[in-house]
């Protein structure tokens, strides 16, 4: 605890970059949640852009009351 996914359209990470993530993410977390590094998890699942709909946004709109920032593109209805 915690564990942190975050969705993305397909793309290539250098080993740079996920270090970045990681650094980034994890020092977040540990400072928000007054916890350890050994307890921070970080997981990277890519969804195709035509899938993004019918898998994320779906999935925001039905647990919109757990969003701490919503999507700057979505019309919520």
């Amino acid at each position: 605890m915690p564990h942190i996914h975050v969705r993305h359209y397909p793309r290539d990470f250098t080993a740079e970059q996920l270090r970045a993530i990681d650094d980034a993410v994890t020092s977040a977390v540990m400072r928000t949640f007054a916890t350890g590094e050994e307890t921070v998890s970080i997981s990277l699942e890519p969804v195709e852009p035509e899938d993004w709909d019918a898998h994320v946004l779906t999935e925001i709109a039905a647990r919109r009351d757990l969003l701490v920032k919503p999507p700057g593109y979505w019309n919520e209805k």
